[in-house]
């Protein structure tokens, strides 16, 4: 009696809001964790807690809709409360070209040898742009775009967090081995480790101008997932009025608010550390949705080609820098 009263009324659950309920707790547990294993960090374990539930979610047909929709898209406009616009201009002529020759070069790479190596469309697009601009917050950004599939993201997240690992323990004897400064390998550290945990890691290790260095250049990166994501939201769509996606324009007020001084100081952390959150609950949801066996089916060859580019953006920002003469 107790069993079937139990199982009756939980049925009785609305499957959004249990889809929705089971994302929060997962999303919290993983960013509590995410903080005693910043290097992990709260989204890989989102992903991973989230995969492990999967079969539960199929199960009890958890409906995760909107923590895949409104609440990452939410995520993505709270990134701007510590974007100050004026920092594009504070990290000076000389980083822009290594921003923008890496980004350049992993979105072309990620469209030609993925499609050499057979990686589907989707796929090798949210690869590139977690490589190219900003990680998970960038596969966040563009997953609503191009509508990805959940197994999609899971697939990417776990590739870029797999070379932010390798990037903090390979970049700084490599930045030594170089001679690299501390404002040459922040910049280096800037665009071509994509978490923002990792890259504070990496540069840490370095020195403290380093991480200062490092973390101005990734904000200004995280700016490249506008014209990324309208790029891609009207190569997909027709319609010119949703040519340009709600959050990217509230993206761009929260930041334009933030540069006019009218986010205070003390909700600024606050409210970065919601959006954290957030992106831990979205992509909790992304997990518990996730077809494991059609990850299984999806191979290495995603895996190579996330190597490829990460070789590949490094080396970009290793040249360029010697090429301007900023290192």
């Amino acid at each position: 009696m107790i069993i079937a009263a139990g199982t009756a009324a939980r049925h009785r659950v609305p499957p959004q809001a249990a889809g929705l309920a089971a994302a929060v707790t997962v999303g919290a547990a993983a960013t509590l964790a995410g903080m005693l294993v910043p290097v992990v960090g709260a989204p890989v374990l989102a992903v991973v807690a989230g995969v492990l539930m999967s079969p539960a979610a199929r199960r009890f047909s958890w409906n995760v809709d909107v923590a895949k929709g409104p609440v990452l898209q939410l995520s993505v406009v709270l990134l701007g409360v510590q974007l100050s616009l004026g920092e594009v201009v504070s990290v000076g002529a000389g980083s822009l070209p290594v921003m923008l020759g890496t980004l350049g070069v992993c979105l072309l790479l990620a469209w030609l040898v993925g499609r050499k190596l057979g990686v589907p469309r989707d796929l090798r697009t949210l690869i590139g742009v977690g490589t190219g601009i900003c990680g998970a917050s960038a596969i966040a950004a563009t997953t609503p775009a191009i509508r990805a599939k959940s197994n999609d993201v899971a697939y990417a997240i776990s590739t870029i967090f797999l070379f932010n690992v390798a990037a903090v323990l390979v970049f700084p004897p490599l930045g030594h081995l170089f001679g690299l400064s501390q404002h040459a390998f922040g910049l280096f550290a800037g665009t071509a480790v994509n978490d923002t945990s990792s890259v504070v890691a990496a540069a840490g290790a370095y020195g403290p101008a380093a991480v200062r260095y490092a973390v101005v250049v990734k904000l200004v990166r995280t700016l490249m997932i506008i014209p990324i994501v309208l790029v891609l939201s009207s190569a997909r769509r027709r319609s010119v009025i949703s040519l340009v996606p709600w959050f990217l324009v509230a993206f761009v007020a929260v930041a334009g608010l933030h540069t006019a001084g009218l986010i205070p100081v003390a909700a600024q952390g606050f409210l970065h550390q919601v959006a954290l959150l957030l992106i831990a609950v979205a992509l909790a949801a992304v997990g518990l949705s996730t077809d494991v066996a059609a990850l299984r089916r999806a191979g290495a060859r995603p895996l190579l080609l996330g190597l490829i580019l990460w070789v590949a953006v490094s080396a970009t920002s290793l040249g360029l820098q010697t090429v301007t003469h900023f290192a």
